[in-house]
């Protein structure tokens, strides 16, 4: 297996002082990653990409390049909290499977790192962001965008649909903090 290629990341320094959240759209060839800083001003975006995984190389590999990755881009953002898609269950089983061993490598790596891990449903996060659990992945893209003040929303659709998850965390701990 030839090793994984690291993307270029910013080095985030120790003690920042704002939180970072990293928000994962789990999978085993593609998993898309976008992380905020939750400034009090709002939250803005510190990085976002997708990890790819060769799709000629046996699953166990594939996973094994996505940590390493995944590692990879933890150790360089710090974050504090990971917010990962939770496992739905698909009409198509092996998708499911996929999605779920994708979804372990993104928890595995978290935990290791001792970041807090939470995760909502896609539909959770399309309901925080757009109003609507069942919009479209367009719709959530552009109210991404929107809300990191960016000219175009990030592609490809795996990294808004991670940077969702990121934001859902966001506006749900300051309407927690609202309650008290």
């Amino acid at each position: 297996m030839a090793p994984a290629e690291l993307p270029d990341l910013p080095d985030v320094p120790e003690g920042l002082g704002w939180p970072i959240v990293l928000g994962i759209d789990p999978g085993t060839l593609v998993m898309g990653y976008g992380a905020v800083v939750v400034r009090p001003e709002g939250p803005r975006l510190l990085a976002a990409g997708v990890l790819r995984a060769e799709r000629s190389i046996e699953v166990p590999a594939r996973l094994g390049m996505l940590r390493q990755q995944l590692d990879h881009v933890m150790e360089r953002l710090k974050p504090s909290v990971v917010v990962v898609e939770h496992a739905y269950s698909a009409t198509n089983v092996q998708s499911a499977l996929r999605i779920g061993e994708g979804r372990g490598v993104a928890l595995s790596a978290a935990t290791s790192r001792g970041a807090r891990v939470v995760q909502y449903q896609a539909s959770q996060a399309k309901k925080t962001l757009v109003g609507v659990g069942s919009a479209d992945k367009e719709r959530v893209a552009r109210m991404v965008g929107l809300e990191l003040g960016l000219e175009e929303p990030p592609r490809p659709l795996d990294v808004t649909d991670a940077l969702a998850l990121a934001l859902t965390y966001v506006h749900r701990s300051r309407f927690d903090d609202r309650l008290g």
